[in-house]
């Protein structure tokens, strides 16, 4: 459909001086409550479960040869090691989730949505071709293919680490634990096309019964030993590197799994808006979380090392309900991960990132809410290889942080880029919180650079594939309507022999796909060319993706009466919208183009891709360009267009 067209941004829009009000956000006027109970499980499901492994893997132990030796990544159990713990992770949650992403990044909202894409598409001059612009655009891609390894690592670990509760009370049932993660993971995916409404409302009430849970156990282990609440000191933290900075260092990659799920509260920006998600943080996720790592923490203290600090706090007779309870929190957690990745696909889709996928729509009321069947089969049989791979949340948690603190560093960075040039910020505000923003992005990144071997390789080699997909195809579009726009004739042009040839018309109507709004359509010349016939009425139709995830209705038409039967129709849509083409042409009624369903034809181009033309493009690059066009999805699905009314006409196109 050609490239993505750009709309202008706000230049100089400030949302710490402008009130931004998105749709959602009106929405959510006087149902602030409901919202933030809704925000729970789908903004919190992540890392409102990292209690389960978080703690326990800054003092994991290993068997070797027979003994448990603590895991190169972890530290002994001392009362010193424990409040330097506990003081990293409190303020890896202050500074990171509150005040970095509640307080700044959550403000870069793209018409109320948020995420990579949408904060990259709030970057001005994005395909003007300079090169910092194009540099950081790149490292924004990066980030969001960082996000789709993420996708397939939280479900893993999440499910994993709450079924390991069953072997807390004895390990005689402990070769239950990876059959039964792979069970409710296949069944987790295998419900997916039924849609989410259903499970979702049922999700706030879990959650709230997950997070009061939490906050229980926690009071019962800090009553224990209060002098644990010492740990909100940051002395604690500077002590832990003073004493040994290396090891301070090494630590930092177990440390960040209690900020995993951080993205979240961007990507689900539009779901719930800004203030239902900061509340739900502030009132309820925060002190919940704080109260159990503290327990956890005053547990060990008292007690010494146990190998599943978040079970041991949980009283023998409620030990299997609380499994019960954690597997539903787990699978909310993955659902958010997974419902994450069909949006971010269906983004990339629209911003020319990704070829056509199918997208199904599940439910009625809420264009929210997808199902991505490519998606969902390629992050089932991930997961389901990571669970038989790796077989435990301490080997998993190795692979976890890559991803988690890649994308958190780029979105730093994108950031900082986008309120630099769009929103006018002075250099020294941008490099003063920029350099607060990395000073706990870039530790993290470089500490779990540390477990590339041990399993962090996976989300690097995910993240760099789907990196080079969407490249390519970016690139590769880009190519082909060059091609294709360097022999356009104009429509003036055509409109002018037709009218001195005359060919014969039938009845009916003709709609031909367009990704040049101004031109002819290649494939109506060939039509014409080999046909030698029109249709009594053309519609030329052009649909624009937008930077914006929704237009307005009174602007996503716009129909031109070109004389002799042509009409140019531009269809503008949001990158959270999917196109319907017939549904369009019912639009274009409204502006004079009547196009009866019985008689309309469809006619698609469908282009064979060689690899020997003269594109700059390197040669193993049009070679997979060429391979997923070939396997994208039709335009005909897409677009929703009846298959029974196509006409495809085939063309031979040399990159």
């Amino acid at each position: 459909m050609g490239d993505v067209s750009t709309t202008p941004t706000a230049a100089g829009a400030d949302p710490a001086k402008d009130v931004l009000v998105s749709a959602p956000a009106q929405h959510a006027h006087g149902r602030l409550l409901p919202l933030a109970v809704g925000a729970l499980g789908v903004v919190y499901g992540d890392i409102g479960t990292s209690p389960l492994y978080a703690v326990k893997e800054c003092f994991a132990k290993v068997m070797v040869d027979g003994k448990l030796q603590t895991a190169r990544h972890a530290m002994d159990v001392t009362h010193d090691s424990v409040l330097g713990v506990l003081s990293l992770f409190f303020w890896a949650l202050t500074m990171v989730v509150t005040f970095k992403y509640l307080i700044f990044i959550t403000r870069a909202d793209n018409k109320g949505e948020g995420g990579m894409f949408a904060l990259l598409a709030l970057v001005p001059g994005r395909d003007s071709g300079k090169k910092l612009t194009g540099a950081v655009v790149l490292a924004g891609l990066l980030g969001a293919s960082m996000l789709f390894g993420e996708g397939v690592i939280t479900p893993a670990i999440s499910v994993l680490s709450a079924m390991e509760g069953i072997g807390v009370a004895s390990h005689a049932l402990d070769f239950l634990i990876v059959p039964m993660t792979l069970g409710i993971l296949t069944g987790l995916f295998l419900v997916q096309k039924r849609g989410t409404g259903g499970i979702g409302r049922v999700f706030g009430p879990i959650m709230i019964a997950w997070f009061v849970t939490l906050s229980v156990l926690g009071v019962r282990a800090i009553l224990q030993n209060p002098a644990v609440l010492e740990a909100v000191n940051p002395l604690w933290a500077w002590r832990l590197f003073q004493h040994d900075p290396w090891h301070g260092f090494v630590i930092l990659g177990a440390v960040v799994l209690c900020i995993t799920g951080g993205e979240a509260l961007y990507a689900d920006l539009g779901h719930f808006g800004a203030r239902p998600i900061r509340l739900a943080w502030l009132s309820f996720v925060f002190p919940a979380l704080l109260l159990n790592y503290f327990g956890q923490g005053a547990y060990l203290l008292s007690n010494g090392w146990v190998e599943q600090p978040f079970w041991a706090l949980v009283p023998e007779v409620a030990l299997y309900p609380m499994v019960g309870l954690a597997t539903a929190a787990t699978v909310i957690a993955s659902q958010a991960l997974i419902s994450g990745s069909f949006s971010l696909a269906r983004q990339a889709v629209q911003l020319g990132y990704l070829p056509r996928v199918t997208i199904v729509h599940t439910s009625e009321k809420n264009e929210g809410q997808i199902y991505v069947p490519e998606v969902n089969q390629a992050l089932m049989v991930a997961c389901l290889a990571l669970v038989v791979v790796f077989r435990s949340s301490t080997s998993l948690a190795a692979a976890y942080g890559i991803a988690v603190t890649g994308t958190m560093t780029i979105t730093s960075i994108v950031f900082s880029y986008m309120a630099r040039k769009n929103w006018k910020w002075p250099l020294w505000r941008v490099a003063l919180l920029m350099s607060v923003f990395l000073a706990f992005d870039l530790p993290f990144f470089g500490a779990n650079l540390l477990k590339f071997f041990d399993g962090g390789y996976f989300p690097v080699v995910l993240g760099l594939s789907m990196f080079t997909l969407m490249t390519t195809w970016k690139r590769g579009r880009a190519e082909l309507s060059k091609r294709f726009n360097q022999s356009v004739m104009p429509i003036t042009a055509l409109l002018e022999d037709l009218e001195a040839t005359k060919p014969y018309r039938v009845r009916g109507t003709a709609v031909f796909m367009s990704g040049n709004p101004d031109g002819t359509p290649p494939v109506l010349l060939h039509h014409l060319k080999h046909n030698q016939v029109l249709h009594r009425q053309v519609a030329l139709l052009s649909i624009l993706p937008m930077e914006v995830p929704y237009v307005p209705k009174d602007e996503q038409i716009e129909v031109n009466d070109l004389r002799n039967g042509f009409y140019r129709v531009v269809w503008r849509t949001g990158f959270m919208e999917t196109p319907n083409v017939p549904a369009i042409l019912l639009r274009a009624r409204e502006h004079g183009l009547v196009a009866e369903p019985s008689t309309t034809s469809y006619f698609l181009g469908r282009e064979t891709l060689l690899t020997h033309g003269k594109s700059t493009m390197m040669r193993w690059r049009k070679t997979i360009f060429a391979f997923v066009s070939r396997n994208a999805l039709s335009a005909t699905s897409y677009f929703g267009i009846p298959p029974g009314r196509v006409v495809e006409l085939g063309m031979q196109v040399d990159l």
